[in-house]
């Protein structure tokens, strides 16, 4: 941004003298110098109008951590066309956005004070061989899978298929070579714009992880990315080591893959703030089937964003597990680009100690035709547990036809749980098929009754139905490795004296 492009505005130095500091920390691909450190007006300057309107509405400790999340970036790595629009177009959004509060709407049921109130530690390379070595013995995976550690990709733990068709690539942008392939990325890269959190990994996000796939190829096994965070302060640590992964997933017209993500936390009860982005661009006649699953640390921060466009006619399936997490938050927009497109969102969520667990899902339909079911489950099985569910479904002027369906369905199984849900169906179009539901309760006498008057005791009665009120989820797993695995750790949290 060269200063000559704008009419000075000339600013007189204070008539008191107290120190006064004009301008908070701005990040580095917003000013032409490599930073601006607090200045005092004791002199006439010289300023943009640009900066000056930025400064005005900027929280000055969002850009101090865009600054520190900056300068936490290899100075010798050099950044592709498209990383660096991301960097750039995320620095300058961050310049209007607050921290969230209780007062803003969206983040009303959801504290993120602890995170504010922790000095935050960007995670600068990947951890030493020790640990990835017992990384590998502790998560054996029988699929083509790409790790993915403290924000890194780390080869040596990735297996990828030599199966793979012609055409498809998985791994960091840094290492592609097609031009081709880097201006289709560059299209979609910063086409969607979330909130606060969204922002802060595009500008701390050491590269973009790229799942590639071209016109008219099938993928035959899922692609497993393997996210482990492993740098971690002790319990009660005031530090909190930060990683932001990202990944574009772009599916050309008639492609299909599925995609499973299993965040795990990979040394103990450590703290860390895990602050990951996925964008999902499905082409039109593509099939996207996603399989998301978190099991962090029960003293970590995990804020996750999915965005997803379908062009026409095309496919988007998800289905979620997520049981880690002291603050565990999933951001889902999914917006429909075409006509007759189909998008299946399943959730499941249980918080079995003192966590939150937060699902804030948007989906917009804009086309004639557009179909999409949308399942919520949770659990809240401890007295200070808690779970969020704000659920939009807007059907838009043009999307006639349109069969749109949500549910959300809670068990409170101890006193004093909470649990916030806030299905929202907005219909503008005239001609449509919609409809939501939202169900909160203990486990029902007469189904405890049926089970007892059968001669099975009440606890045993209990596991059961609340084993099965999670199975209506996990059975959507399509992998059968991956299913088995989510059973076995529900039954295990559920039932800890169980082997």
């Amino acid at each position: 941004m060269a200063l000559s492009n704008f009419p000075p505005i000339i600013l007189k130095p204070p008539t008191s003298s107290p120190s006064f500091y004009l301008f908070p920390y701005l990040p580095k691909s917003i000013h032409p110098v490599s930073r601006i450190r607090p200045a005092k007006i004791n002199k006439v300057g010289v300023f943009t109008s640009t900066i000056l309107s930025a400064a005005a509405l900027s929280d000055p400790y969002v850009l101090q951590l865009a600054e520190i999340l900056e300068d936490s970036l290899p100075s010798t790595t050099s950044s592709s066309p498209p990383l660096q629009k991301l960097r750039d177009f995320s620095s300058e959004s961050l310049l209007s956005t607050p921290w969230p509060s209780r007062k803003d709407e969206p983040f009303r049921f959801t504290d993120t004070s602890f995170l504010k109130n922790s000095k935050i530690l960007p995670i600068e390379s990947p951890p030493h061989n020790d640990l990835l070595i017992s990384l590998i013995d502790s998560s054996e995976t029988l699929l083509p899978n790409l790790s993915i550690v403290d924000g890194f990709v780390v080869k040596s733990l990735s297996l990828l298929s030599d199966d793979f068709p012609d055409g498809v690539y998985v791994g960091g942008l840094s290492g592609l070579n097609s031009e081709d392939i880097l201006k289709r990325v560059s299209e979609y890269v910063s086409s969607f714009q979330g909130d606060l959190f969204w922002s802060l990994n595009g500008v701390g996000a050491p590269d973009l992880i790229l799942v590639y796939v071209p016109e008219g190829c099938r993928v035959e096994k899922p692609l497993h990315l393997r996210y482990f965070s492993v740098e971690g302060s002790e319990k009660g640590s005031k530090s909190l080591p930060i990683s932001n992964p990202r990944v574009l997933v772009l599916v050309e017209k008639g492609g299909d893959i599925g995609i499973i993500e299993e965040y795990v936390g990979g040394n103990g009860d450590k703290c860390y703030w895990s602050n990951s982005v996925m964008d999902v661009v499905v082409g039109e006649g593509a099939k996207v089937s996603h399989s998301y699953i978190q099991t962090q640390s029960l003293n970590a921060a995990h804020i996750k964003w999915t965005s997803v466009r379908q062009e026409s006619t095309s496919t988007y399936e998800l289905v979620e597990l997520s049981t880690g997490g002291k603050l565990s938050r999933h951001n889902l927009h999914v917006q429909q680009y075409g006509p007759d497109t189909i998008t299946e969102l399943s959730t499941f969520h249980l918080s079995f100690g003192d966590q939150t667990q937060d699902l804030h899902s948007r989906l917009i339909l804009d086309h004639p035709r557009g179909f999409s079911r949308q399942l919520h489950k949770c659990i809240v099985a401890h007295s200070s547990g808690q779970a969020v569910f704000d659920g939009n479904i807007q059907v838009n002027r043009f999307a006639q036809q349109t069969d749109a369906g949500q549910l959300t369905r809670s068990l409170l199984l101890e006193p004093r749980a909470t649990i916030n849900v806030k299905p929202n169906l907005q219909i503008i179009a005239d001609n449509v098929k919609c409809s939501h539901g939202a169900a909160i309760s203990d486990l029902e006498e007469n189904q405890l009754f049926y089970f007892r008057a059968r001669g099975i005791d009440i606890e045993s009665a209990r596991k059961a139905l609340i084993f099965s009120f999670a199975a209506e989820v996990t059975e959507r797993f399509p992998d059968f490795s991956t299913r088995k695995r989510v059973e076995n750790r529900i039954r295990k949290l559920l039932d800890p004296t169980a082997s």
